[in-house]
């Protein structure tokens, strides 16, 4: 049996091509399903396990992340999974705040072990907190976050459901692409904020979807908004009711990105600026469905000054 591949955008990554028969099968859907349960985070760290992070903390480092695994290019569900890791991590053990870009840094690196061609590199992560964090400090957290995780670190994810919605709406095969760039895009906008700890992953993606689907030039034939959240709850079996709360959060969240977005492009990131408002989440571009960049080469391996290395001070 051969095994297609496709081109990554970072030149010599070789990646696997979707396989249609996954998408096809409801037996992947509904084991999707079933598991996303096992991997939920608490919705309560906040109050009740965490004694000094806070969740503006938590946006700031995600923001943070989501630079880095936009910067370095990676798989679409490696920044989700990274955030799943942090807070199923925070759920579980309290922390201070001057570990809590140790913790992204560590989940970022166990998260594109497990998704990632090539994955990023300690020294790499080191470098992006501007050697605020040592090598071995990395390596030990990691081992601690493993620990505390149980080795469990297959989780489910929003992106995982993204194809499989996408597929079972009739949406024009020339939109698909477009739809799941958007809805991903979307899901990592839905990641940094610590509003959407109390949705599943299927809820989420479902909204997503819903939203990417809504904004293209040629959406569903013949279904109004309404019919479409149904057919979203038909799919995934989220209740009615919760999907349109979270539909509405994740457009309140896109309108209050995007209307920060012009004075975003007049800024330049250096240093510490990463903690105001001129972040990744300020530089959407809807025209590509992606989050702009300082520089295009995305090779992991060079000695390019990356996007935003600083030490995230909290």
């Amino acid at each position: 049996m051969s095994l297609e591949c496709s081109e990554s955008p970072i030149e010599g990554i070789k990646r696997a091509k979707r396989d249609p028969v996954l998408v096809k099968d409801p037996r992947v859907l509904q084991n999707l399903l079933r598991q996303e349960e096992r991997y939920l985070p608490s919705t309560t760290y906040f109050e009740c396990v965490q004694k000094d992070v806070k969740p503006y903390m938590r946006r700031v480092v995600a923001t943070w992340m989501l630079e880095v695994c936009e910067e370095q290019r990676c798989e679409d569900d490696v920044f989700p999974l990274a955030m799943n890791y942090l807070d199923r991590f925070l759920g579980l053990r309290d922390i201070g705040r001057g570990q809590l870009q140790l913790l992204g840094s560590a989940c970022m690196l166990v998260a594109s072990k497990v998704k990632e061609t090539i994955p990023l590199t300690a020294h790499k992560l080191v470098i992006y907190t501007d050697y605020s964090i040592t090598h071995q400090e990395l390596l030990d957290f990691e081992l601690l976050v493993l620990f505390h995780l149980k080795w469990d670190v297959l989780s489910v994810t929003a992106v995982d459901f993204v194809d499989q919605i996408l597929h079972r709406l009739d949406v024009v095969e020339e939109e698909r692409r477009t739809a799941r760039k958007h809805a991903n895009t979307f899901i990592h906008l839905c990641y940094t904020d610590h509003k959407f700890l109390m949705f599943s992953p299927s809820t989420i993606a479902a909204g997503t979807v819903g939203a990417a689907v809504s904004g293209l030039q040629t959406p569903c034939p013949g279904i109004s908004r309404h019919r479409l959240i149904g057919k979203l709850c038909e799919i995934t079996n989220v209740d009615i009711e919760l999907l349109r709360e979270c539909t509405e959060l994740i457009e309140s969240t896109l309108h209050a990105n995007l209307a920060t977005q012009p004075n975003a492009t007049q800024n330049q990131r250096h240093g510490n600026d990463s903690t105001n408002n001129n972040s990744a989440l300020n530089k959407y571009d809807t025209s590509s469905g992606r989050y702009a960049r300082a520089a295009d080469d995305g090779d992991r391996g060079d000695g390019n000054t990356p996007t935003d290395v600083c030490e995230v001070m909290l």
